[in-house]
């Protein structure tokens, strides 16, 4: 019997490696993935931490997966063996209200892989041909696990409806704050303002094309958003910092443009002090964003084009034989891991 690895998250701060046997794909419509990437996101460390309220145990972690095709049932025609793909996340009924009017990602019934259903920290899994998408074999292995981070960024920039002439402010200039950034750019946004507190993280937005920095310790952010704006505020802003307070900071006087829109990326379960006043006086948006719908595609067409610079995005990118240096650097943060990648064939290092 052949047996392939996998990593299970059995409760909060703990982890196994077992070998079990290797799947098939043996469903008329399943796809054998031999796993070749697998970034780490934020919600992989809170999973592991036990901060994700999504999460539950034991998991296998892993959302964004990238890997091969090994083997496909009998009916599938949309992926071939030996194809590249990447996998969506998002586990959907296709039935509901919210599968019906294109809203896949939030489901009545949804799931999301490494969080409430088991992810790619393993050799192989199998996935249902609807959430396999060709990427060209160019693309190398540790770029196409950034696809899905990618995805989050186009979808949360469409729920915000931003345009060119948009003045864009992002709190956290982490991953996906540095995704956002870029996606806007893509987009044609002249003005895009980062904040954080670490500075090596807006070093590294002003690589990416921020506009503008501000470190968030060392300046008072209303203010100088009043002098980059000439008084007007941003019409646009997303908190992809999401720690608790960080939603309500966003509203503060001299931030906020009137009729301007709030794009919300976190799960954050502290309450937040947000009135009705500060939202209907100026009337603004307050929009939720949750993972990707219907955007894998266009994302994949603007790594091939070669739109985005993935350069500094994943920091650090560890073999999957080596698993437990993951949940070392989540036990123990360090600044400069930005993002990690694991790659389960070394030569791909």
């Amino acid at each position: 019997m052949l047996m392939s690895k996998e990593v299970i998250v059995t409760e909060p701060h703990k982890f196994e490696v077992r070998e079990v046997p290797r799947p098939e794909a043996a469903g008329d419509y399943d796809v054998l993935v031999k796993m070749k990437a697998c970034g780490v996101c934020g919600s992989d460390v809170h999973n592991y931490l036990g901060e994700n309220p999504c999460a539950s145990y034991p998991r296998i972690p892993g959302h964004e997966n990238a890997g091969v095709v090994e083997a496909v049932g009998s009916k599938v025609t949309r992926v071939k063996q030996g194809d590249h793909v990447v996998l969506d996340l998002v586990v959907a009924c296709g039935e509901c209200y919210q599968c019906k009017i294109g809203r896949y990602n939030v489901c009545e019934h949804v799931r999301a892989r490494g969080s409430s259903i088991d992810g790619g920290w393993r050799e192989y899994f199998v996935v249902p041909e609807n959430q396999c998408y060709v990427i060209s074999p160019e693309i190398p292995w540790k770029d196409a696990a950034l696809v899905e981070p990618f995805a989050i960024g186009g979808h949360c920039t469409g729920r915000g409806r931003v345009v060119p002439e948009d003045t864009v402010l992002i709190l956290g200039a982490g991953t996906i704050g540095a995704i956002i950034l870029q996606t806007c750019k893509a987009k044609g946004v002249k003005t895009v303002i980062c904040c954080d507190i670490n500075d090596s993280s807006l070093e590294r937005a002003k690589t990416y094309g921020a506009d503008y920095v501000i470190n968030t310790k060392n300046e008072d952010l209303a203010l100088r958003v009043q002098d980059i704006t000439g008084g007007h505020g941003v019409t646009c802003a997303f908190d992809s910092a999401c720690f608790p307070g960080s939603l309500t900071s966003l509203f503060a006087p001299g931030i906020m443009a009137n009729a301007g829109r709030v794009v919300s990326l976190g799960f954050c379960t502290a309450p937040e002090q947000i009135s009705s006043a500060m939202l209907d006086q100026r009337e603004l948006d307050l929009i939720g964003s949750r993972m990707s719908a219907y955007q894998f595609e266009p994302t994949i067409e603007r790594f091939e084009q070669h739109a985005f610079n993935l350069e500094g995005i994943a920091t650090h990118f560890i073999p999957f034989s080596r698993i437990g240096e993951v949940f070392d650097k989540i036990e123990h943060p360090d600044p400069s891991v930005k993002k990690m990648v694991i790659l389960f064939d070394e030569e791909d290092m």
